[in-house]
């Protein structure tokens, strides 16, 4: 032993007692799977926060609708068309571009040259104008899609515009979402243009006023929600000749919300167990997929 340089006893003893033990693999096993179930806890919770907020967003948007339909109404002592032809009947304006400026919408409406068909290059920055306040943020939605022209198959049907091999494909003009849609009533609007006089609010160039609501405001759905997967939807207009061009811009009561039989033409949402719906007083309201369905088609009817 060095007198001179002793060997540093506390520094071998700090390295003695800083040795650590490593995990073993069954202590990291249980570890991981502890983190795993909290995850499969938390997770869940976090979604249906996320859904709920959704949710609520969702109501706001239909009764900012609701309000811009009751101006409108105050206004032309009327609410708008479900949808009207231009002048040449080569296309048709749906009824949310009269309440754009009762949506804060002014320079958008003033961009609207409704002598003009809806595909007129005029329109195309128009064309390309998604609008949050008729979009459900629980939806998954592109901001466009493209209405293709009606080769008279109903087995060749690819609404959403993403099966170039199936039916026809023909391109006739893109167009920006919207997840709500009018309430033509308990007939399909769509079988023929122009289509059969429908039973409920928003009809083929025609307007309604409340005092056409024979069983109350209260009682009778004017919009209704719609994902995309079932059909995609503007509010803008449509091309005529389009697939499904009606059933771009309203929509009807048939068999049911979110029903597995359901017709292009049904409402449906991603909200579980239902969808939101617009009332003619202009309150929102949820309605379940359990509803009776004779009181689901009352509901959508103006009168008795």
């Amino acid at each position: 032993m060095n007198p001179i340089n002793p060997p540093d006893r506390s520094l071998r003893g700090s390295v003695r007692g800083g040795c650590r033990r490593a995990l073993t693999v069954l202590e990291l096993l249980i570890s991981v799977a502890i983190i795993g179930i909290l995850a499969g806890l938390v997770l869940p919770a976090v979604g249906s926060v996320r859904e709920s907020a959704r949710r609520v967003q969702c109501v706001d948007h239909l009764r900012e609708t609701g309000l811009a339909l009751h101006s409108h109404h105050h206004s032309q002592r009327s609410l708008p068309a479900g949808w009207t032809f231009d002048q040449q009947s080569v296309s048709a304006y749906g009824w949310a571009v009269p309440i754009l400026p009762f949506l804060g919408q002014p320079a958008l409406a003033d961009r609207i040259e409704i002598e003009r068909s809806v595909g007129n290059p005029q329109h195309e920055a128009v064309r390309r104008t998604s609008l949050a306040v008729l979009l459900c943020p629980s939806d998954i939605a592109e901001p466009e899609f493209t209405l293709f022209a009606d080769d008279g198959d109903d087995e060749g049907l690819h609404a959403q515009g993403d099966h170039p091999g199936i039916g026809t494909t023909t391109e006739l003009v893109e167009l920006p979402t919207a997840n709500y849609v009018g309430v033509f009533g308990t007939l399909e609007p769509d079988d023929a243009i122009p289509a059969p006089v429908g039973d409920g609010t928003f009809l083929e160039n025609r307007h309604t006023r409340f005092r056409d609501f024979q069983r109350g405001l209260s009682v009778t759905v004017v919009i209704g929600e719609r994902t995309m997967a079932q059909v995609p939807s503007t509010w803008l207009g449509v091309d005529l000749a389009g697939e499904d061009a009606a059933a771009r811009l309203v929509g009807s009561a048939l068999e049911g919300i979110n029903s597995p039989f359901a017709d292009e033409c049904d409402f449906s949402s991603r909200h579980p167990g239902g969808a939101n719906f617009l009332w003619g007083d202009g309150h929102v309201s949820f309605v379940t997929e359990q509803i009776d369905l004779r009181l689901y088609h009352q509901s959508a009817k103006l009168r008795r």
